[in-house]
């Protein structure tokens, strides 16, 4: 028997005919030539008695003739019915079985003849039916287990994409856990669900949960077989599912399921679900699925440990920087206040009203400059970085400073992309901003300029500059002395930016304040000019 396989299917090809026992009987081709043979016979016997009894030779056999030609009717009607037995009905049935299976309709089969050629025809054909049928009925069976697996397959999607799209949603641990647990619960049907994580020695413990999973699991299993499951999700670092023992029906009983939380290979927790159903309903790829969902709530938790590390290390740094500017700026004033109190006292005594009144005078001038200078590092303090970056930030800041000094400001930028770090667009941007209060204070500029560039290096430069008085180099030096606070300032937040700061100006031509810096900070030290 040759075989045609074509798509994983076996294809049976019949066997010629040759060499099989043909059931033969009632009308064969045999059976149809004879009559035929005999009824041309008949004919032409029965056609020369009448000539020759119409020529007056052989009148009395008019009724040989006559007896002749009812054979050869009998023969004909013999013929005509067996053609119809033996051609014309197996080719209706076979016919009708053409157009039943043209509709679909794969049991049909032709009904086999008695005997006759179309004996072994029909067998044949039928024997292709059953094949056909056969191979409809898997072809079927096949679609429908795909369909069906697709279908489970998107559905795992669904139920993937929700999650995550919960996990993406959340700004904080707990807000993640809650939305992850509120959505898995809805999505599996789930009677209550349930997250632990690992806090050192301490071991796991439960950090949020959703439905009354405590009294489930207090009802269904005991305390230390839910520990050795744990135990062993952790060891093996498998998902596990436990059927519950439910009575009188163990088919009805519930389902205990545990997953491990995992960031990479290493797993920081569980999460359970209680389901009312065999997880058996959800497909096989179910394990798969929560597998991965565990993945990214790892993913996720790590993400969010990671963003509240960084907010908390951006609230030091902002907490120093502001530690340091109250002492550069206010806490020396209010020394400088002190000693010029201490020193008011001692003229009191001497009773020396004139020097009295001057000194009184300095204070009340050193009270309003600490006063001055601690509105101002209010401002600088109150003043955000914009969300959206630094080009925008200092944008506003600009805009702002030219409306409230009616100085002509613009902002230039010459650089494709900043590649800056957070820290250090903060740093920049109080930069400026101290820059620009300087020209405020002390400029009498009527136009200021800020400009940043970078080149193909990865270096950064800041340019501030305006057109007014300008400061002797009397004034530059006690800056370096640390009179003029303000440039101390920057000069330190430049060396926080690991780059190097630089004043320069003449009296009458303006001031020019120059920051250079890389994109990538560099172990050296910082150069201040």
């Amino acid at each position: 028997m040759a075989q045609l396989k074509r798509r994983g299917v076996s294809l049976r090809l019949i066997p010629p005919a040759h060499g099989r026992r043909r059931r033969t009987g009632g009308f064969s081709q045999a059976g149809l030539i004879r009559p035929m043979v005999a009824l041309i016979v008949l004919l032409l016997a029965a056609g020369v008695t009448l000539h020759l009894a119409a020529s007056g030779s052989y009148g009395p056999y008019y009724f040989t003739a006559l007896a002749l030609l009812a054979a050869g009717l009998g023969t004909a009607a013999y013929l005509a019915i067996a053609v119809r037995r033996t051609l014309l009905d197996p080719l209706a049935r076979l016919r009708k079985w053409a157009l039943a299976m043209r509709g679909g309709d794969h049991a049909a089969r032709v009904p086999v003849p008695a005997g006759g050629e179309f004996v072994s025809l029909a067998q044949d054909i039928n024997e292709l039916a059953e094949q056909l049928q056969g191979l409809t009925e898997s072809m079927g069976a096949q679609v429908r287990a795909q369909t069906a697996r697709i279908s489970t397959k998107t559905r795992s999607l669904e139920i993937l994409y929700e999650v995550v799209a919960s996990l993406n949603t959340a700004r904080t641990r707990d807000e993640l856990l809650a939305n992850f647990l509120e959505t898995l619960v809805e999505l599996l049907d789930a009677r209550a669900a349930s997250i632990g994580l690992f806090a050192g020695t301490a071991g796991w413990q439960i950090v949020a949960s959703q439905g009354n999973m405590d009294e489930l699991l207090s009802t269904w299993i005991t305390d230390d077989h839910f520990r050795r499951i744990s135990t062993s999700v952790t060891t093996e670092g498998k998902m596990k599912i436990h059927r519950l023992e439910a009575m009188p029906d163990p088919d009805s009983s519930p389902e205990l399921i545990v997953v491990p939380i995992q960031y990479r290979d290493r797993i920081i927790g569980l999460f359970n679900v209680f389901l009312d159903r065999s997880s058996a309903e959800f497909g096989a790829d179910f394990r798969d699925l929560l597998t991965s969902v565990g993945r990214h709530v790892g993913l996720a938790l790590e993400k969010t440990r990671l963003d509240e590390n960084a907010r908390r290390l951006a609230i030091m740094e902002e907490r120093d920087i502001l530690k340091t500017e109250l002492h550069d700026s206010l806490a020396q004033s209010l020394v400088s206040m002190r000693l010029q109190v201490k020193l008011l006292g001692e003229i009191l005594h001497r009773k020396d009203l004139r020097s009295a009144q001057n000194e009184v005078r300095r204070l009340r001038m050193a009270l309003d400059e600490a006063h001055n200078s601690l509105r101002e590092l209010l401002a600088s303090f109150r003043t955000r970085m914009d969300d959206r970056g630094l080009l925008p930030a200092i944008e506003d800041t600009v805009d702002r400073f030219r409306q409230d000094t009616a100085i002509a400001t613009f902002f230039q930028v010459d650089c494709a992309n900043l590649n800056l770090t957070p820290t250090q667009e903060v740093e920049v941007f109080r930069i400026v901003q101290e820059a620009l209060a300087n020209i405020r204070r002390h400029s009498s500029a009527n136009a200021a300029r800020v400009f940043l560039s970078c080149d193909g290096a990865g270096e950064y430069h800041l340019l501030v500059e305006d057109d007014g008085i300008g400061m002797v180099e009397s004034a530059l030096s006690a800056a370096h002395g640390g009179k003029h606070l303000g440039v101390n300032i920057m000069r330190e937040r430049a060396q926080r930016l690991n780059g190097s700061l630089k004043v320069e100006s003449e009296p009458g031509e303006g001031t020019r304040i120059s920051l250079r810096f890389p994109a990538v900070a560099k172990p050296a030290a910082a150069a201040v000019s």
